[in-house]
């Protein structure tokens, strides 16, 4: 297992997680949101993260359907994570925020399709 800790720019938001993946599923999404936010991702099962410190200083944003649930840090609007409308199953967390990554390294980091969502047809 690949356990990483992630924080906001300004340290008040911690997180740990467990990628099952590693990050070799790291990717970019192309939905309204995502590609304007353009951060890569990695996936995460719901019990594989933890909100260790700075619970009460993350915010949500939701909007459409409301079913992907986007965290930022209310001090640093850094995006930490959210839950994913394509699987509510899993989060996908800022991989650029994950402590000893640099997504540079990553790249080519490839893009789903999230302009065509099966849920918007």
């Amino acid at each position: 297992m690949n356990e990483y800790r992630l924080t906001c720019h300004c340290g008040a938001v911690e997180l740990s997680v467990t990628l099952a993946r590693g990050l070799e599923d790291a990717h970019r999404c192309d939905c309204s949101f995502c590609r304007r936010r353009a951060a890569a991702t990695c996936s995460v099962a719901l019990d594989d993260l933890e909100v260790r410190r700075g619970a009460d200083n993350l915010t949500l944003y939701q909007w459409g359907t409301h079913t992907a649930r986007h965290w930022f840090c209310t001090t640093c609007g850094i995006y930490t994570h959210h839950r994913r409308r394509s699987n509510p199953n899993e989060y996908g967390v800022n991989l650029g925020a994950l402590r000893g990554v640099n997504p540079r390294d990553l790249e080519p980091i490839g893009w789903v399709d999230g302009v065509n969502h099966p849920s918007d047809a």
